[in-house]
């Protein structure tokens, strides 16, 4: 595993590479950014905004939401599934905290369709309170790049938070999940890659398997950022194919 110097130098370059890194779920407070986060545990980000403004202008509060039934519920989030969750989780806010979404982590666990994940999200994102969502971007991307070394969420965060000073929790979170959206996919994008250089995935397994030729001339094109000490002096001619400069 990388050392706490190494992944900070790697997370410097993946959050230049990503500058727009930031929660995708559309939210105006603390409740909505839970409940949000609640449904997208079986749905994507897109879909749930899709979903949410609806259900915000109808449950403003958790006081309204508490009042709600599932049969009244299911029709609007049906496509998200969730909807006994998140009506659990509000009357758990009138009755143990006011009505309001508590800043602390075990508060939060205690509510009703709440998480570790869900539970960062929303402390890190609406409450100004460090938190690190360790979700399977996270995992996968940390993992490949070697700054984490766990199947475990639990223990990745522990790894990444133990680099790193708490007010760059949220946000390397927010990075390593866009880059694991944009670029480190399931099948990934290596010659788009910021940190290809530093990635014990592309080392072992993308360079291992490519004849060292193929490598320099497809693989390692410059990333965005990263131009500059990563040029090889190969220009490409007007068919695409690489020709080294004398």
């Amino acid at each position: 595993m990388k050392s706490p110097a190494e992944t900070r130098h790697i997370l410097d370059e993946l959050e230049t590479q990503h500058p727009d890194a930031d929660t995708e779920l559309h939210h105006a407070n603390a409740f909505e950014l839970l409940v949000a986060t609640i449904l997208s545990a079986q749905s994507t980000d897109q879909r749930v905004n899709l979903v949410t403004p609806a259900l915000f202008k109808r449950y403003p509060s958790a006081e309204v939401l508490a009042r709600s039934t599932p049969r009244q519920l299911e029709p609007q989030i049906h496509s998200t599934g969730f909807f006994r969750a998140i009506i659990g989780m509000a009357q758990a806010l009138v009755n143990d905290h006011r009505g309001e979404v508590p800043a602390d982590m075990e508060a939060l666990l205690k509510l009703p369709g709440v998480g570790r994940k869900t539970a960062n999200v929303v402390l890190g994102h609406a409450l100004g309170v460090p938190g690190l969502p360790v979700d399977r971007h996270v995992l996968r991307v940390s993992n490949r790049i070697g700054i984490a070394e766990s199947d475990n969420p639990e223990i990745v965060e522990q790894q990444l938070c133990a680099a790193l000073a708490p007010e760059r929790w949220t946000r390397t979170s927010d990075t390593l999940i866009l880059h694991g959206r944009r670029i480190c996919r399931p099948k990934p994008l290596c010659e788009q890659c910021a940190v290809q250089e530093d990635c014990d995935y592309f080392r072992l397994v993308i360079e291992a398997a490519v004849p060292a030729g193929r490598v320099s001339g497809r693989l390692k094109r410059a990333a965005p950022g990263a131009a500059a000490r990563r040029r090889e002096g190969v220009r490409r001619t007007a068919k695409g194919s690489p020709r080294r400069r004398p």
